[in-house]
């Protein structure tokens, strides 16, 4: 019924010309559909802020959806407000599809989620589409599986448009080949990847709980010694400062104003190394980041730096985006270029100021009425406390943590790859099946 049905809306000379392009070959009795034959789409504008006069709603947003393969009412959503044609047209229902239509990486379009219970009061939010499926056409656990194949995916990146945000608009939604069977082998599938995903699933959580717990040890590993040095016999006395605690004996502690001197020198020419910096990976060439904003068309005037120069990220400072170049360059000139005093140990720098903690400590001199506004300017830095063991300790600090956080770099980048390798599995085993190449009925 289901493929007959589909044959009729969808002409098999078009059919055929997407088969080939997306699907390749399938097995008989299938049709490959466009989206808009087979669901109900509605795209939102509803977003997350609350507006008076309008209904008070909770909001499933773009966060909700990445995070979740089944929206459920165990999803803490977030309170927002909507009028009455919004909540008419966007409240969820049972096997709704949501997916997300804009991304700030074309590799993010797309990703779906299920609504698996029956729901009240929740509206789907800014950024996300709902794909209702249409009764006796199609089944919303095969649509949602569907989407997470290979040949979904490839279809949203070619149609992904944008420049420093990417998305999907209606029609390129609509347009989306789908790969259907009758309703009886939709619900088979659906049957079979909900449960050997599960399986994948636990794999993969398993493995993602390590890394969690790599990361939080190598965190550990680098707040410890440098705020507490490296032998644990060593006598200890309090700091006066709340985030350092205890240090040992006879470290001091200095403002920062009596350890580095802001440096403001700039570039005749803008052909040195383009840097950037990140709460991430610190300091590092531009040209090696995957970065989509726009840039100048001269450099010239950007502030250089020099290898053990301290950068901050003065409008994301808050959020850790600092770190020491280890190489020449120049740098934003929105950044602060610090450089520091002799006896200061520039690895040991950027182990303490990319640490947490001391993005913490910053937040709390830094300016601004917002947590997302707020900058942190030389003047109120230069009323930071820094740790200072002796250069020869701040080295021995330094050659343990390179040695240690190598290993734990090892295992972790292991991890990834097995992570990378079960969600490729994943993928292999949804697209395989929502295809027809693995029968789950025979």
């Amino acid at each position: 019924m289901t493929s007959q049905l589909a044959m009729n809306l969808f002409p098999p000379t078009e059919s055929q010309n997407i088969d080939s392009e997306w699907w390749g070959q399938l097995p008989n009795g299938w049709q490959v559909v466009r989206l808009k034959h087979i669901a109900f789409l509605q795209l939102s504008n509803v977003d997350k802020h609350t507006v008076e006069g309008q209904e008070s709603v909770q909001l499933c947003n773009y966060t909700d959806v990445y995070k979740n393969e089944r929206i459920t009412s165990d999803i803490p959503f977030m309170r927002a407000s909507a009028t009455d044609e919004q909540i008419k047209r966007l409240s969820l229902q049972k096997s709704d599809v949501l997916l997300t239509k804009d991304s700030e990486t074309p590799d993010d379009i797309g990703v779906p989620a299920v609504v698996s219970e029956e729901l009240t009061g929740i509206i789907c939010g800014y950024h996300l589409a709902i794909a209702r499926p249409m009764p006796d056409v199609a089944i919303g656990e095969f649509l949602f599986r569907s989407i997470q194949s290979e040949p979904v995916k490839r279809y949203f990146f070619s149609r992904a448009v944008g420049m420093t945000r990417y998305g999907l608009d209606k029609q390129a939604l609509a347009e989306t080949p789908i790969a259907l069977p009758d309703l009886e082998e939709q619900s088979a599938i659906a049957d079979y990847l909900d449960r050997e995903t599960t399986k994948i699933n636990a794999l993969i959580a398993a493995r993602e709980e390590l890394l969690n717990l790599l990361t939080e040890k190598r965190r550990a590993l680098i707040t410890h010694a440098v705020t507490s040095g490296l032998n644990a016999n060593a006598p200890l006395r309090d700091s006066g400062v709340e985030w350092l605690g205890e240090i040992p004996a006879h470290w001091e502690v200095e403002f920062a104003r009596w350890l580095f001197t802001e440096v403001n020198d700039r570039s005749t020419t803008g052909d040195e190394e383009l840097l950037t910096v990140s709460h991430i990976t610190g300091v590092t060439p531009r040209s090696e980041k995957d970065v989509n904003m726009f840039m100048a068309e001269s450099l010239e005037g950007y502030k250089t730096c020099r290898p053990g120069d301290l950068i901050i990220n003065t409008l994301w400072a808050w959020m850790g985006a600092m770190g020491v170049a280890f190489q020449e360059g120049i740098v934003s000139p929105s950044y602060h270029v610090y450089r520091p005093v002799d006896r200061l140990e520039p690895r040991f720098v950027d182990y303490l100021v990319r640490m947490p903690i001391f993005a913490t400590e910053v937040t709390r001199y830094s300016k601004g009425v917002w947590s997302s506004r707020l900058r942190l300017y030389p003047e109120e830095f230069f009323g930071v406390l820094f740790p200072v063991p002796s250069l020869e300790e701040q080295q021995e600090i330094v050659d343990f943590l390179e040695t240690q956080t190598a290993k734990l770099d090892q295992l972790q980048k292991a991890l990834q790859e097995t992570l990378r390798l079960l969600e490729e599995r994943r993928t292999a085993l949804i697209t395989a099946v929502v295809s027809g190449q693995i029968r789950v009925t025979e």
